[in-house]
């Protein structure tokens, strides 16, 4: 599914044409996505909206009443087209917006949401457990080796845990272990304080480079203007079992860990 650079490019794509701007009109055409889409986010009309905010991997459409919580599962996009232009086969919702614009949403899986969180409603159930966004000051270092502190668990199963971390998810933990030099089934408890600074910049810069270049090539996955994201040129490790290492020319090999495909260098990372 889009991870989190996906989700920051489509939110960098997207705010400049909502903030600021009202939505006129709220189209639901289907409402039977991962959840149903309530009635409550027809309270997105009205107001301006005031900020686009990313939460891991959601997006938070926000206006005076409170804000729209979009995510956009496993084939979801969002883009920016003129009126006119046909609705295609699962646009399942269109925000008409007051400068002509309208934002559809695309999900032929229907495995994404749009749900509604009022601003005097507690955080939001989906928000409201999860762990410290990977860009951020509270990601760090001393954070990062006291929860590993005892655990056995792999620690790319760990560094993919949302309550440690968001939004690091399967390709960018595959090529932040293989920055660090770390294997990724190493346990976690066997993390040093050196390895876990490692980690921490090998995390955020594989995350800023990879949004940067507009995120990484999935089947489905398209940023606001419709344009596929180029990191997957770039990758190291992930998806590339059997191939040579580009940084020291041995196999990459591949397995499972927690039940996701994992990919490295058995040369490159201890």
């Amino acid at each position: 599914m889009p991870e989190l650079p996906e989700v920051e490019t489509t939110r960098r794509g997207i705010e400049p044409h909502l903030v600021g701007h009202r939505i006129e009109r709220v189209t639901v055409h289907q409402p039977s996505l991962r959840w149903p889409v309530p009635d409550t986010v027809q309270q997105l009309v009205g107001g301006p909206v005031v900020s686009v905010r990313r939460r891991a991997k959601y997006l938070l459409i926000e206006v005076s009443a409170g804000a729209a919580i979009v995510h956009l599962g496993m084939s979801g996009s969002l883009r920016l087209v003129h009126p006119d232009e046909p609705r295609r086969a699962h646009d399942h919702i269109e925000l008409a917006i007051d400068h002509g614009g309208v934002l559809r949403y695309h999900d032929p899986r229907r495995f994404g949401c749009l749900l509604w969180q009022a601003r005097s409603e507690p955080e939001h159930r989906l928000l409201a457990s999860l762990g410290p966004e990977p860009l951020g000051d509270r990601f760090d270092t001393a954070h990062l080796f006291a929860t590993t502190r005892g655990k056995k668990v792999a620690i790319k199963v760990h560094l993919m845990n949302a309550k440690v971390v968001v939004g690091v998810g399967n390709i960018y933990a595959s090529e932040a272990l293989f920055m660090a030099g770390i294997r990724p089934g190493k346990a976690a408890g066997r993390l040093t304080r050196k390895e876990a600074a490692t980690l921490v910049d090998a995390v955020r810069e594989v995350l800023a480079r990879s949004i940067a270049q507009g995120g990484t090539t999935l089947r489905d996955f398209v940023g606001s203007d419709g344009t596929p994201g180029y990191f997957a040129q770039q990758l190291f490790v992930y998806g590339r079992a059997g191939k040579p290492c580009r940084r020291c020319e041995s196999e990459i090999r591949g397995t499972v860990l927690g039940q996701r495909s994992t990919f490295w260098c058995a040369s490159c990372q201890r």
